[in-house]
């Protein structure tokens, strides 16, 4: 399948990456100030080593943090590629499932709040993991989902949900408007190209006194400075805006929600030092990966070093799977959870 996806990539890779990207933009995307931006990381793309340089930027006005300048249409079909699907489908859908006991604390916590809800819509619901965990919570909810990728399409043929919307959550809120008690938007705002229009679309697409659930990685998170381009949560180039949770609870309160539950510490996921190690070892040893975006596939020695390197370096990630243990109990609460969570309820 590699091969056969060369020429394509190939292709698209003739004339560089300049096209993959907008103007660079001088107004913030959150706040539209026109102050200048603090520059906070530049970097590669350390996951699916594609070509290409990326840069985050904040506001100095509100600490709004986005890719500047941005993917176009083209640069996100680009880099989204073999990501969650083809190539990427069976890694993303192993990955996917080891989150259970994420997935149900963020049922729990809705529960907690609002009761049991009847009809649930995941909006970037993926290949559907999260309404199958959150089952276990809540076995009398529906889960619904919705992704721009063809994931939701498998993730509803597995019966992980009911039914599929394939495409675009701010074209279809009209149309499913006061059908659902909630609305999910986990680790989904930050993938968009215009957050507020999609939170804007689920107050639409919410009957009065529904809710919505939102998690996000923390851009205030501390270990972003230890770890730098090799914190996982940076994603780039996909993840375009990370809001801190005051712009999140201050935009949703001009949009007719009340905040009725925020989670800082509880939704850490303690993978920030391992990650980084396992992407410091895949970087050192890519040249030994087959990967579709290049010329042609790596040596028989280069395979086997890459191998090797991942085996020497094995007590290295053990090492720093510990250290994600033994800080996330006190870490967490202490400004280095790298998520957090939103629950808010449509008031008006």
């Amino acid at each position: 399948m590699i091969a056969a996806r060369r020429p394509a990539y190939l292709s698209d890779l003739a004339d560089g990456t300049e096209r993959f990207f907008e103007a660079r933009r001088e107004t913030c995307p959150w706040c539209t100030s026109a102050k200048p931006f603090k520059v906070v990381l530049r970097t590669s793309d350390v996951i699916q080593h594609k070509p290409g340089r990326f840069v985050l930027e904040s506001c100095t006005d509100c600490g709004h943090v986005f890719q500047n300048p941005r993917l176009n249409a083209e640069g996100l079909e680009f880099y989204y590629r073999d990501f969650y699907d083809g190539l990427g489908e069976q890694d993303m859908n192993s990955t996917l499932q080891f989150n259970r006991s994420g997935h149900e604390g963020r049922a729990r916590m809705v529960l907690a709040s609002a009761g049991t809800p009847q009809q649930w819509l995941d909006v970037g619901t993926g290949h559907g993991h999260f309404p199958q965990d959150a089952k276990t919570v809540l076995p009398e909810t529906e889960f619904d989902g919705l992704d721009m990728t063809e994931g939701v399409l498998l993730g509803q043929q597995e019966g992980r949900i009911r039914k599929a919307y394939h495409g675009n959550f701010v074209e279809l809120a009209d149309e499913i408007a006061g059908q659902y008690d909630v609305i999910s938007m986990y680790h989904y705002l930050e993938h968009t190209l215009d957050p507020g229009a999609e939170i804007a679309a689920a107050r639409r697409a919410l009957p009065a006194g529904g809710y919505l659930s939102i998690e996000l990685p923390d851009p205030e998170c501390a270990w972003n400075r230890l770890l730098g381009r090799w914190w996982t949560p940076w994603l780039q180039p996909q993840h375009l805006h990370m809001m801190p949770i005051a712009n999140l609870r201050a935009r949703l309160t001009d949009l007719g929600f009340t905040v009725v539950a925020e989670q800082r510490a509880e939704p850490h996921i303690a993978t920030d030092a391992v990650n980084a190690a396992l992407l410091l070892v895949n970087a050192a040893t890519i040249s030994g990966e087959d990967l579709a975006w290049r010329a042609a596939p790596p040596s028989r020695l280069r395979k086997a070093l890459r191998k090797a390197a991942f085996l020497v370096s094995l007590p290295v990630v053990v090492s720093a799977l510990l250290v994600d243990r033994l800080v996330a109990p006190i870490g967490r609460k202490r400004g280095m959870s790298n998520t957090y969570r939103v629950l808010a309820r449509r008031t008006s």
